[in-house]
C-alpha cells in the first residue's frame, strides 16, 4: 500500500485585504499545503482589523489553521495604510461578528514553527515584512532553515503604486524589507511589474461556479475594483497577492530571473524602492528570483476553477 505523501509545510503572512482573501482562499481549495499558522501584518488596515479580516477569511473555507497577530506598527516608522480595502481592509464582507485574537507574537511563532520543522516550512509573505524581519532579527539562523521565502512586493521596472517608485509593501515598511533582502534565504518575488499586467473583471468572478462563495465574492470585488479605480487608475482588478500565491502552486507557470535586488530605506522621495542592479555588465550575485512572465490562461484557468470547486 502506497502512503500518501505529506503535504508541504507553509506559514502564511498577510494584511487582508482583497486580494490577499483571493490568495488565502485558492490556496486553501487547492488543499496542497498544510498551513501552518496564518501570521497577521500591520498593513493595509491596523493589525485588529487584518487579524479579524484573517479569522473571517478562514472561518469561511471552514480552515482550523490558527491565527497569530504581529505588532500594530512597522519596524521604525509610523503604519500608512492602503486606501483602495475601505475602512476595515476588506470592504464588501461584513466581518464585524467574527471571532478573534490578538497575540502579538506572530514573529515569535513563525520562529517556533520554522524551528520545530527545519527546513520543511515555506513561507508566504503578502504583506508588509515586519514580522519575517523580526523573526529573523529575533534568529539569526532562521533563513539558513526555510527552504523558500515567496513574497509579493517591490517594483522593478515599473512606477510604483505608493509613491512614485515604491509598492505598498515594501513602502510601507521598508527597514523590514531591507533586513529580508540581505538575508541569505531563498525568496522569490512577485512585483508590481508582473501583477499589472494580470487584470481581472466582475464579469470573471460572476462565472465562479460556488454560488454560495460568489454571492460573498461579488461585493468584496466591486469595493476593490472602485478603490483600485480612484487610488491607482486601474480599469480592472488587479489579483496581487493571488499571483504570489499562484507561485506556489504552479512555479512552471512562470518565468523567474535572478536578480540582485536591494531595497531603498534613507531616500525622502524613493523609500521602499527596489533597486535592481540591471547592468549587464556588473556581476552583483543574485538575491533573489525575480517573477517577470506568467501563463495568464493557465492562472486564470486554475484560479477560478478553484474558487468554484
Amino acid at each position: 500500500m502506497n502512503k500518501q505523501r505529506p503535504k508541504p509545510k507553509l506559514i502564511i503572512d498577510t494584511d487582508p485585504g482583497h486580494d490577499d482573501a483571493l490568495a488565502i482562499l485558492m490556496l486553501l481549495r487547492s488543499k496542497r499545503f498544510d498551513v501552518q499558522a496564518v501570521t497577521t501584518v500591520a498593513g493595509n488596515s491596523s493589525i485588529e482589523n487584518v487579524t479579524r479580516n484573517a479569522q473571517a477569511i478562514l472561518d469561511l473555507a471552514d480552515s482550523k489553521a490558527p491565527v497569530f497577530s504581529g505588532g500594530p506598527e512597522p519596524l521604525e516608522r509610523t503604519l500608512v495604510q492602503a486606501v483602495v480595502h475601505g475602512a476595515d481592509g476588506l470592504a464588501g464582507f461584513d466581518t464585524g461578528g467574527t471571532k478573534f485574537r490578538l497575540t502579538g507574537d506572530a514573529p515569535e511563532k513563525i520562529v517556533e514553527i520554522v524551528r520545530r520543522f527545519p527546513g520543511e516550512v515555506t513561507i508566504l509573505a503578502i504583506g508588509p515584512l515586519t514580522n519575517i524581519a523580526r523573526a529573523f532579527q529575533l534568529d539569526p539562523e532562521l533563513p539558513s532553515l526555510i527552504p523558500e521565502l515567496a513574497i509579493m512586493g517591490g517594483a522593478i521596472a515599473v512606477p510604483g503604486n505608493k509613491n512614485r517608485v515604491a509598492e505598498f509593501n515594501f513602502f510601507v515598511d521598508p527597514e523590514a524589507a531591507d533586513i529580508v533582502f540581505r538575508a541569505d534565504v531563498p525568496k522569490t518575488l512577485v512585483p508590481l511589474d508582473l501583477c499589472t499586467q494580470v487584470v481581472l473583471q466582475l464579469d470573471d468572478f460572476r462565472a465562479v461556479q460556488d454560488k454560495q462563495l460568489q454571492t460573498l465574492l461579488m461585493p468584496m470585488m466591486e469595493h476593490f475594483i472602485e478603490g483600485l479605480m480612484g487610488d491607482e487608475g486601474t480599469t480592472g482588478i488587479l489579483a496581487y497577492d493571488a499571483l504570489a500565491g499562484y507561485l506556489l502552486l504552479n512555479r512552471a507557470a512562470f518565468i523567474l530571473q535572478p536578480t540582485n535586488v536591494q531595497i531603498e530605506t534613507k531616500g525622502n522621495l524613493t523609500a521602499g524602492m527596489s533597486v535592481a542592479e540591471r547592468r549587464p555588465y556588473k556581476a552583483e550575485t543574485p538575491n533573489v528570483q525575480v517573477a517577470t512572465g506568467l501563463d495568464q490562461a493557465r492562472f486564470r484557468k486554475d484560479f477560478f476553477n478553484l474558487l468554484s470547486a
